[in-house]
């Protein structure tokens, strides 16, 4: 992924206003960001540990969603596995639901995944963060960076449809 400025991310969002887009808290390290191992720019807001960003490039520009983190439940203590990058955590996924962009959203319809709580999917599927133990696939690193893209961008078509 190209690096992007903190007025492309802000720019990016697609399923909140324009006053929230400008008032969310966009990390302070995009320059330390290994941006050459990371299909999407995801992080949670030290603020208010229930949101959760995420920015990728999507239909040739870039596409920010906002999100929301699901109460805590018995299940997040089970070994669960990240629908984008398929990675199993005990206690390290959390459902996170977006509102739909547009009219949809204003209505109150929504989209859920459960995802890697960190949304560091890209590092774990190319081994440069590690997670407790990872089931053992038949997948290449680029077959699997491809499955995490693919499963984002599903993700990202539901929001925007």
């Amino acid at each position: 992924m190209k690096p992007l400025t903190e007025p492309e991310i802000r720019a990016a969002f697609v399923n909140c206003t324009k006053g929230e887009a400008s008032r969310l808290n966009v990390p302070r390290d995009l320059a330390e960001r290994p941006w050459d191992d990371l299909d999407f720019l995801g992080w949670r807001d030290p603020q208010a540990p229930d949101r959760a960003y995420l920015v990728t490039v999507f239909d040739g520009r870039p596409v920010g969603v906002a999100l929301r983190a699901s109460g805590a439940g018995a299940w997040q203590a089970r070994r669960s596995i990240c629908s984008l990058c398929v990675t199993t955590h005990t206690g390290g996924v959390s459902l996170l639901v977006a509102p739909r962009a547009g009219r949809a959203g204003k209505q109150g319809n929504s989209v859920g995944a459960y995802m890697c709580a960190d949304l560091a999917c890209s590092l774990y599927v190319r081994g440069r963060k590690e997670v407790g133990t990872r089931l053992h696939e038949s997948l290449t690193v680029a077959e699997r960076i491809d499955r995490t893209v693919a499963n984002l961008s599903a993700f990202l078509a539901k929001v925007t449809a």
